[in-house]
């Protein structure tokens, strides 16, 4: 007997413990400052080592992690609702289809709520409810209608168990730039909870049918019509996002790399807010591989640097960039990113999961990385045989990077060269963060120096591109004058010659010839000057007329 009372004792004293820590958080987190809020957050994480399954407590953790803009740790708290990591799950396990049609069954039981499992099972067991072909007009009286109003009068927090996941999931996955998640979670949490407020709102009358009753009994809180706003706003923004992404992917994989290059422009260059980290750097990934195509090398070189600043095991940013430096014969550096890519494929291999956590989106699939290991094993054999045999940095094709025909002039390379500093000035490499929302406040700084080290290294190699070209156009200036002087030497000692034979063929030629040209020349002018009425004498020097 004594032994029962002490675990009463026991179990009541938690409890007592649990609600107390529970009512603190609340009044810490209700202030909106963020050293109480991680004061609550201590206090919730005791409150569910004595109570872990306690949904209050769960609720309120997950909102306190969203308010300190830890993201990753509500997807790591919730990963069992990310709708991605599910499929990918169950493609995994998609060999034993008698355990796929049970994980499928479960899947479908996570997504809705208990009430509407409670509910067809309390209309299902019912005997005096109404059949579907009867009026319910006659009927006075209904077991299951009973049912659920005291079930929502009895267990309203029961009800609501559920749709703060999908809520709080999803703005944590958008904020990560998991946006076809975000979007299936805050729809899902955005009609639970729109089903969980019908249900609330039977019990507010005791005739459901009074909407006079029901409406006057209570109004609903202003707190959740807010979220629903902020919500419906924040669906309309990651569909926006997910409609440019869609159409810029369409016109990459139909070849019309100039549309691609807009539509993802669009997105990161947004003047609607600050695009997700994830996402952003997905967006920069593929805008550098449509810059490729279209042979924006500087460019596409600066979408990598981005890309990998933001997010350093983005395989698709290192690949597309070794493509790139590939082109312009600048081998070293391609080598040195296929060697970094290997690094990683190795590591994938090692650890037998693509890097990051599982929730994170990869453009590859695990299966696919040993064949890509085998054919950038042999690309890398290749590129060190091209080196070895001197293809070294030397024979760079800077009229590539620049953008610029050879043999261009020196005004056009002036007008690229500036053009190139503008967009790629190191001074300005850390600007593209102020368009970006971090996942992790902490990182900015890593970010910062990742970034401003590559647009320097990218800006030395314009700066020497730059230098080579126009030196190249220097001699080709000076070869083009020395060769107009050569020319030019050459028709002077023509015309020397044919004045000296012109000198040479009038002294042997007859005197009286030439008088007789002279004299016929003057009868000319003389006729001309009698037809223009010009009548006045000329005086004349007859010496003069004499050859």
């Amino acid at each position: 007997m004594a032994v029962t009372t002490e675990k009463k004792h026991w179990w009541l004293t938690n409890r007592r413990i649990v609600e107390k820590y529970i009512k603190d958080a609340r009044s810490l987190i209700a202030t909106q400052e963020e050293s109480e809020i991680i004061s609550a957050l201590s206090l919730l994480d005791a409150a569910l080592a004595l109570s872990p399954r306690l949904e209050q407590a769960l609720e309120l953790r997950a909102r306190c992690l969203l308010f300190l803009r830890r993201f990753k740790d509500v997807a790591d708290m919730l990963q069992d609702y990310i709708p991605s990591l599910r499929i990918s799950d169950e493609d995994s396990s998609s060999s034993d289809s008698g355990f796929s049609s049970q994980s499928l069954s479960r899947e479908g039981v996570k997504l809705l709520s208990s009430s509407s499992f409670s509910s067809s099972s309390d209309s299902s067991s019912c005997s005096f409810s109404p059949s579907p072909g009867r009026d319910q007009s006659f009927t006075c009286f209904s077991v299951s209608h009973l049912k659920k109003k005291l079930m929502a009068a009895i267990c309203k927090s029961c009800e609501k168990e559920g749709h703060w996941r999908y809520l709080v999931l999803g703005k944590a996955c958008y904020h990560l730039g998991l946006m076809e998640d975000a979007m299936i979670l805050l729809q899902t949490g955005k009609r639970l909870a729109t089903a969980a407020f019908r249900r609330e709102s039977i019990c507010w009358s005791d005739d459901s049918f009074s909407l006079s009753l029901s409406t006057a009994a209570a109004a609903p809180p202003s707190t959740p019509l807010t979220e629903s706003e902020s919500i419906t706003q924040l669906l309309s923004h990651i569909k926006l996002l997910l409609r440019r992404r869609a159409a810029a992917l369409a016109a990459l994989d139909a070849g019309v790399h100039t549309e691609a290059i807009r539509h993802f422009s669009k997105i990161i260059e947004s003047r609607r807010g600050v695009t997700p980290q994830g996402f952003l750097s997905q967006c920069y990934a593929h805008r550098a591989s449509a810059q490729r195509h279209a042979w924006r090398i500087a460019d596409a070189i600066a979408d990598c640097n981005r890309a990998l600043a933001l997010e350093a095991t983005s395989i698709e940013a290192l690949h597309t960039r070794a493509s790139v430096l590939e082109m312009i014969k600048c081998l070293p550096d391609s080598l040195h990113d296929l060697e970094h890519l290997k690094l990683l494929y190795n590591s994938i291999l090692r650890d037998r999961k693509l890097p990051g956590p599982a929730w994170k989106h990869h453009n590859v699939r695990y299966v696919e990385i040993p064949g890509r290991l085998c054919t950038l094993s042999t690309k890398i054999k290749e590129l060190k045989q091209r080196v070895a045999n001197g293809e070294t940095g030397n024979n760079v094709d800077y009229y590539a990077l620049i953008g610029l025909r050879r043999g261009c002039s020196r005004s056009e390379l002036q007008r690229a060269h500036l053009l190139l500093c503008l967009k790629h000035k190191h001074e300005k490499a850390l600007s593209f963060i102020d368009r970006c929302e971090l996942a992790d406040k902490r990182d900015i700084e890593n970010v910062k120096e990742k970034a401003k080290m590559s647009a320097t290294l990218l800006y030395r190699l314009i700066q020497k591109g730059y230098a080579e070209i126009m030196a190249n156009i220097t001699k080709e200036e000076a070869l083009k004058e020395q060769r107009k002087r050569t020319l030019h030497n050459d028709n002077s000692n023509e015309d020397s010659n044919e004045s000296v034979l012109f000198c040479s063929s009038a002294s042997t030629t007859n005197p009286s010839l030439l008088q007789g040209m002279f004299c016929r020349d003057l009868s000319m002018v003389g006729n001309l000057l009698s037809q223009a009425g010009f009548n006045p004498s000329i005086p004349m020097k007859y010496e003069a007329l004499s050859c």
